[in-house]
């Protein structure tokens, strides 16, 4: 069974294969450098990221071009706030950005361009679609793309089943604020724009007079350059790009070439945060850093953006991070049980194990790497591996047994992006509320009052800290 994804243009799943040779053309939509990704950026990142490495151990290598968002109003706007040049302010988020990924066991993109990078490309697109009768200028010195000469705009989001009057709400049904033009409509959307006092420094010379490119127009002009002007296999981005960022793209790139511009395209649902919608008033859009700060490793921040239906929203608690600093122990012991069958370390797991070099049979694991093939199905996938660890097969297995079932458990483990034994312990000087509860349950159990013991056990877990007994006293250790 070759690797199936859902394809939103077509609204089924279709099977994810290169068009042309053996390699899959993949684009991602990458983050706008103004700011700290947060965990809403990285679950689409991550799920894009998980994709391309079941692609590679299914046996299909990825171009995976990811670009850099440099330039827009935000970022203008902010590096202009700080007083720092728009090159230096977005080299720094994007040093962040790239730290984070990193912390995340994401692998690089095969290309990284950037919009500032590709200004020229930008300016000859838009003198393509001009020629074309697709586009015009205004006496401003703006170009628009009209909408109405391109027959097929809306395909992907079904524009036409819906009552849409502007370009100001995205597909998410939220602000669509990455571009913030002075005209927009259904019927037109800025390519070109010109320039204004608040942009400062940031302008370039066009054909059309000085001014910058509009935020669609990047994208498109990106994957020409990466991709040589071919269609590409996959196209990725969150749900809330299909309109009207995609849309623009498919118009903007097809008029201009006269071929498909995508052949299959992966969406993303949203994040929420302990069932309420991420925002800046609820204080609510958590980082990375954020969740280090509260204890939390970044292979546990990554296993839970990973585990729910990329589909379906997915709600991010902090039970949840629990949850799976709970799994990612099982998984952990199920390793170290198979490991001493073979007589090795978990020092040696992650090195010898864990690559794309996958088993052509996955044995008690084949519904794991099935559930991965089949739409990308990461929680029938998990769930499958918890269903064999829970019938201790290392129990019944010899060495080479054990070795057979660790190279398919390890190449599960690359295509999901979870490193085990990774996490070192961290010693937290505990709260004084915590040391006092800690206190009062060793009291109770000296006291033989066991119910009362467990209760307050339970009380310190559920605020993130494990009690370890000895024969003269207790520990307090926070939970990572």
């Amino acid at each position: 069974m070759s690797v199936e994804l859902y394809d939103t243009l077509s609204r089924s799943v279709q099977k994810l294969a290169p068009a042309s040779g053996d390699t899959l053309r993949f684009y991602c939509c990458g983050p706008t450098v103004y700011g700290p990704a947060h965990i809403g950026n990285f679950r689409t990142f991550l799920i894009q990221d998980t994709l391309r490495r079941v692609l590679e151990v299914d046996g299909t290598p990825v171009k995976h071009v990811r670009n850099i968002t440099d330039l827009d109003d935000k970022t203008i706007r902010r590096s202009q706030e700080e007083g720092k040049s728009l090159v230096e302010f977005t080299a720094y988020w994007t040093d962040k950005f790239h730290a984070d990924c990193n912390a995340l066991n994401m692998l690089p993109p095969s290309i990284e361009p950037s919009a500032v990078a590709h200004i020229p490309q930008q300016i000859a697109l838009v003198e393509k679609l001009i020629e074309k009768g697709h586009a015009y200028a205004t006496d401003d010195g703006s170009v628009y793309f009209r909408v109405g000469s391109f027959e097929d705009y809306g395909r992907l989001s079904r524009l036409k089943q819906r009552e849409l009057k502007t370009q100001n709400e995205n597909s998410a049904g939220e602000l669509n604020d990455a571009d913030e033009y002075d005209r927009e409509s259904v019927t037109d959307f800025a390519l070109w724009k010109s320039r204004k006092p608040e942009d400062g420094a940031n302008y370039w010379t066009s054909p059309w007079g000085e001014g910058r490119p509009g935020w669609h127009l990047e994208c498109s002009a990106m994957v020409d350059s990466a991709f040589d002007g071919e269609t590409i296999d996959l196209h990725g981005g969150g749900i809330d790009l299909c309109f009207p960022h995609h849309e623009n793209e498919i118009a903007q790139s097809e008029c201009a070439h006269g071929h498909d511009f995508c052949s299959h395209w992966f969406h993303s649902a949203h994040l929420m945060v302990e069932g309420a919608k991420m925002s800046k008033s609820l204080g609510n859009l958590y980082t990375l850093d954020d969740l280090r700060e509260r204890g939390f490793s970044p292979m546990i921040v990554r296993y839970t953006l990973i585990a729910g239906s990329y589909r379906q929203q997915l709600n991010f608690t902090f039970d949840g991070l629990h949850a799976s600093q709970s799994a990612l122990t099982r998984l952990e012991r199920f390793a170290e049980a198979l490991l001493a069958k073979t007589g090795e370390s978990s020092d040696s797991f992650n090195k010898n194990y864990v690559s794309t070099d996958a088993p052509e049979d996955f044995g008690r694991l084949s519904k794991a790497w099935d559930a991965l093939r089949k739409n990308l199905n990461t929680a029938a996938c998990l769930g499958a591996i918890f269903g064999v660890i829970g019938s201790n097969p290392a129990a019944s297995l010899d060495a080479e047994g054990a070795r057979s079932m660790l190279r398919s458990f390890g190449s599960l483990l690359y295509a999901l992006g979870l490193e085990l034994f990774t996490v070192e312990a961290k010693q937290v000087d505990a709260p004084e509320e915590i040391v006092a509860l800690a206190q009062e349950r060793w009291e109770a159990k000296q006291a033989k009052d066991w119910g009362k013991a467990d209760e307050l056990r339970d009380a310190l877990l559920a605020q993130g800290w494990v009690v370890k007994d000895s024969k003269d006293g207790f520990e307090l250790e926070a939970q990572d």
